[in-house]
């Protein structure tokens, strides 16, 4: 089978050890009896599960990515600190960026820009978040701040081939609110206006959206034509969860 949905991608955030390789599992065993074609299924974990996801799941249709990387492409003395570099040899084929709870804790945009830099110096396919608070939307200043972070983000980045752009209004996570379909609509597209104004060229990069997707409300995510997938938080972190996502987008 051949879907419009090319990307389903699992943020696990600060979730998972050794055994919950059985979630992966369950999900890889679904797509494998569904014969899912031409889509990706990427599993975004805690970088202490990256070399042993990867090397276990060689096999498999799974890709694993990680949820963020330090700005520096080089090694240094950054204790603590993960460079896109070290992910990579890892195992990650993927990296989430901007995402809101990494600007919360002191990402900038400069600093986001930095490590979107490094991680396709690195051959790594950036998922590059980008959203607005509530305060934000309610004052109307929605594409404002989107199109600050898409210029800010990705600031002297050649062309999109390495990137997925991951609409993530902050005001909707964990909170299992969504936004109503024209404005999402609109959204999106100004998204992709504002990309091929800036590269001056139409892209065909996918637009994903991320917020609190769970299997009920995928059902109404998917009449968005251009949505090309979607970034899922606390869903993901279950097996069946994830799966029905997948199974409701095509059901």
């Amino acid at each position: 089978m051949t879907y419009k949905y090319k990307y389903f991608i699992a943020n696990w955030k600060m979730f998972g050890d050794f055994s919950s390789l059985k979630i992966i599992n369950s999900v890889n065993n679904y797509i494998s009896k569904i014969k899912l074609k031409n889509n990706k299924v990427i599993f975004c974990v805690p970088s202490t599960l990256i070399g042993h996801f990867s090397n276990r799941l060689k096999k498999s249709k799974i890709f694993i990515g990680a949820q963020n990387c330090h700005y520096l492409n080089e090694y240094g003395s950054h204790t603590g600190s993960i460079n896109s570099k070290m992910i990579k040899s890892a195992g990650a084929k993927y990296v989430i960026l901007g995402h809101s709870e990494n600007r919360a804790d002191g990402d900038t945009d400069n600093i986001i820009n930095n490590k979107i830099k490094s991680a396709i110096k690195n051959n790594l396919v950036v998922i590059f978040c980008i959203g607005e608070t509530l305060k934000q939307r309610k004052q109307k200043l929605t594409n404002k701040i989107l199109s600050l972070q898409i210029d800010k983000g990705l600031k002297l980045v050649k062309n999109l081939k390495k990137i997925i752009i991951s609409y993530e209004p902050i005001w909707s996570i964990g909170t299992g609110i969504i936004p109503a379909h024209k404005e999402l609509t609109e959204t999106i597209s100004f998204i992709r206006n504002k990309l091929n104004k800036k590269f001056k060229k139409k892209h065909s990069v996918k637009i994903i959206y991320g917020g609190s997707v769970n299997a009920k409300n995928v059902r109404k995510l998917i009449a968005i034509q251009d949505i090309s997938g979607f970034l899922i938080g606390g869903a993901s972190q279950s097996g069946k969860k994830f799966i029905d996502i997948i199974k409701n987008c095509y059901m």
